[in-house]
């Protein structure tokens, strides 16, 4: 009980009473999930992940446990949280325990149903430079001396490796990957299995074609060191990259299969990067063309309605002119909205039913550095005359 004055008032009365803005309720307004609406495809779940994470145990500025709700909060399934095991610069303020981040994170994930996963990145000069390993059983047996002794203990364990930021102007001055023939004894080795195509804000495109010429699992990732709302406005639709994992459930071995079997894209701002098998069943899932067939008098114009049901905003670029029917040249298919197309059609075009496939190139959807999505927008045009 609460006394107040005089009156005895029971202490549930009183939180119920609370004002609005309280910082209690405040906080709980906060303590929400979004989701990010990017659509499974067949025979897989679409799984947002960021393997690529820091913490104050090596040079970040964020407590484990956060950093799982910070990923719970933006949407994601999945986190690794990957330390540098040599650069270590809060070693004065908190003890070198390699382990010891996900040991804290973990048990948070747990609790909100966000797979945490056991990761580290190994930091060494160019080359080989810094490699990620996650799905480690430890992270202790990679304090090295040398370098490919790291990456054997990590292969040891059944780790999935990629290469971190291979265009980083840190150890590539001019911002240009350079693929060394240490990483090629390292994919010889089965030492290296993807490669971060976009890291934090950069795109590396000739890391892209490395991943497609040498079969190495696309990946995308934030590389977080500073508190996520400090590097990404959630509330403005700025989201961190992340990369997808086409996973066959929402489990951590499922995770591990698909990156191993190469099952992955990456995602940054309105970008997607990968493969034609996985970004044309998303692209389709996320469309629906609502007015296939439409009406249009000679020398007149069709509105055609396209929804996307995705946080994709899809840039296409094509169309012209098809038997007589004609579309814009750009058209923008905004996120979660549905969106008008203008369809025009010459008045020399005969009265009657007209198929038309007009093509299109979704820009932002990238198969390989420059080339984006073929798609046909096809319609059922009836053309009637122009006095009627």
């Amino acid at each position: 009980m609460k006394r107040v004055g005089r009156v005895i008032v029971p202490l549930v009365l009183s939180v119920l009473l609370a004002p609005l803005g309280s910082p209690s309720l405040r906080a709980q307004e906060l303590r929400v999930r979004r989701q990010v609406r990017i659509p499974d495809i067949p025979g897989y779940q679409t799984l947002k992940c960021d393997f690529h994470i820091h913490t104050v145990f090596s040079d970040g500025s964020v407590w484990p446990n956060v950093r799982a709700e910070e990923a719970w909060r933006e949407g994601l399934d999945a986190i690794a949280i990957t330390d540098h095991i040599e650069y270590q610069p809060h070693a004065d303020d908190l003890p070198t325990k390699h382990n010891r981040a996900f040991e804290i994170a973990k048990p948070h994930g747990d609790q909100l149903g966000l797979i945490v996963i056991r990761g580290s990145e190994v930091t060494r000069a160019m080359p080989p430079g810094h490699l990620n390993a996650v799905f480690l059983t430890s992270s202790e047996p990679l304090d090295t001396v040398e370098w490919r002794d790291s990456l054997e203990a990590a292969r040891k364990q059944g780790a999935f490796i990629f290469w971190n930021h291979p265009g980083w102007t840190g150890q590539q001055p001019d911002g240009v990957a350079r693929w060394y023939p240490e990483h090629g004894a390292l994919v010889d080795r089965d030492q290296l299995h993807g490669i971060e195509v976009i890291n934090a804000r950069s795109y590396y495109p000739e890391a892209h074609r490395w991943a497609l010429e040498k079969d190495l699992a696309i990946l995308g990732n934030s590389d977080i060191h500073a508190p996520l709302n400090l590097d990404y406005d959630a509330r403005d639709g700025d989201h961190r990259p992340t990369t997808l994992v086409f996973a066959k459930d929402d489990s951590p071995e499922a995770i591990r299969e698909a990156l191993f079997a190469r099952r992955t894209a990456a995602y940054s701002g309105n970008l997607l990067i990968g493969k034609e098998e996985f970004l044309r069943p998303i692209f389709e899932a996320s469309i629906e063309v609502l007015t296939p067939a439409v009406t249009a008098k000679q020398g007149g114009q069709a509105w055609v309605q396209i929804r996307n049901d995705s946080d994709v905003r899809y840039e296409l670029n094509g169309g012209g002119s098809v038997e007589g029917v004609s579309a814009p040249e750009d058209v923008v298919l905004s996120a979660n909205r549905t969106s008008l197309v203008a369809i025009g059609v010459d008045e020399v075009t005969e009265p009657g039913v007209v198929r038309v496939e007009l093509p299109y190139t979704v820009d932002n959807l990238l198969l390989e550095p420059g080339t984006g999505l073929p798609y046909e927008l096809v319609l059922e045009v009836e053309v009637v005359p122009a006095e009627e």
